[in-house]
Parts: C-alpha cells; structure tokens; sequence
C-alpha cells in the first residue's frame, strides 16, 4: 500500500486481500496507514503458505526503499492502484 504520491510504503499480510484493502481504503483500522493515508494497492503476491507469506514479507519489509520501487515497477510501471483489478 502506498499514497496518492508514492512517498510511503507500507507491507503487510493478510489472508483476505479485498477485504484488508477495504479497511485501509476506509481507515477502519488505526495505525500506520490510516496515520499516513496509504490507501494504493500498487503489488501484491499470493502465497498458499502462510508461513511462506510471512517470510516473504519480513524479507519485503528489510530491502532498501529503491529495490521496493524496482519491484513494484517490474509489475506495476506507473504504480497505478490494483484495487479495481482485484475485485
């Protein structure tokens, strides 16, 4: 997730991806996203392993801002938000 100027990034698991993208779209639940109006889908992964998804988001979480970047771009060049791709 992200905001409207892709100035923030925020990585998280969840396994209801509509619904979770809801709440941060609604800031139905408080905390850093709502803190910081990251309301933009712009990458997502599927795992069936949530201990895989787990894994794969403290490895997200500890790259340095420009390799976030370049895989968000690799998918999504113009970091549009997936939301309507999804539902």
């Amino acid at each position: 997730m992200t905001n409207y100027t892709n100035t923030t990034i925020y990585i998280g698991v969840t396994n209801n991806l509509l619904r979770r993208v809801y709440e941060h779209k609604q800031k139905l639940v408080p905390g850093f996203t709502a803190e910081y109006n990251l309301t933009k889908l712009v990458y997502f992964e599927v795992y069936e392993d949530i201990k895989l998804a787990i894994a794969r988001e403290k490895s997200l979480k500890n790259l340095v801002r420009r390799k976030k970047n370049l895989l968000i771009e690799k998918e999504n060049p113009y970091w549009k938000d997936l939301y309507d791709s999804i539902i």
